[in-house]
């Protein structure tokens, strides 16, 4: 198969490339990186050319629902419309596990649409909801940090690693079209405590501050509607075993 990865140089994007490629098909890389920015159709239906089927990763900065509902309407709609030219006989999304189940948050209502637009579109489309991944912990740490000290939303999920996740999206890809699918990982965590194993894990003295997002969505976030109910997959490496491969291998480099 051809397999296109719309986000191909992202968190998960660059997993879903090496997936691809392992896995024995032809990869397609989108992203503005290389020359494509999928709002701009002409470039994407060049792109598109002889592709059997597109892995959606894109992902947004703002968390505003405005700024990332307007994003995330406009990509979908873009896909669908030049995958459906291209004779694409399948699109994938990737979404967030629970989000319906979290009132007010902008950016939640947003990939709702998101997965609105894309399964109303000509192109038969299958949604993966995955849990956070571990790597959003380290994220994170990254955006927040001044000196010792990181703050982290205050979140009960069950992270799974982006890897496992990148493998999940290249089998749906290879399937029929098939409605929304679920998948978390093995443990219940709180995020900011994933972030404090990662700073060890880094050998790094880090002070990891929970913050609650407010009201009604903080209160959701963190009482356990982010987590795996009936139906949702399980599969991927512990917190533990993630950070032994990703953190700790024996040349002391990450492994991303």
């Amino acid at each position: 198969m051809r397999i296109a990865v719309a986000g191909g140089t992202g968190t998960v994007g660059h997993h879903v490339v090496e997936e691809v490629e392992s896995a024995g098909h032809e990869v397609v890389a989108l992203s503005r990186r290389r020359g494509v920015d999928v709002r701009n159709q002409v470039r994407l239906a060049t792109a598109l050319a002889g592709v059997d089927a597109v892995i959606d990763t894109l992902n947004v900065a703002s968390v505003r629902r405005g700024p990332a509902e307007e994003f995330f309407k406009a990509t979908s709609e873009a896909l669908q419309a030049c995958a459906a030219d291209a004779g694409v006989r399948h699109l994938v999304t990737l979404s967030i596990l629970g989000m319906e189940d979290v009132p007010g948050y902008g950016y939640y209502r947003a990939k709702l649409v998101q997965e609105q637009t894309m399964l109303a579109g000509p192109v038969g489309a299958t949604v993966l909801r995955a849990s956070q991944f571990f790597e959003f912990a380290a994220q994170m740490i990254a955006l927040t940090r001044r000196g010792r000290f990181a703050v982290v939303p205050q979140m009960r999920s069950q992270p799974v690693a982006a890897r496992t996740v990148a493998r999940h999206l290249v089998r749906l890809a290879v399937e029929q079209p098939g409605g929304r699918h679920e998948l978390a990982g093995p443990e219940v965590h709180e995020i900011p405590d994933v972030a404090r194993r990662i700073a060890v894990a880094r050998g790094e003295r880090l002070h990891v501050v929970g913050v609650p997002f407010p009201g009604r969505a903080g209160r959701a976030m963190r009482n356990g509607a982010l987590l795996a109910r009936a139906g949702t997959e399980i599969d991927g490496p512990t917190l533990e075993d993630w950070l032994s491969a990703v953190w700790q291998k024996p040349d002391g480099g990450p492994d991303r």
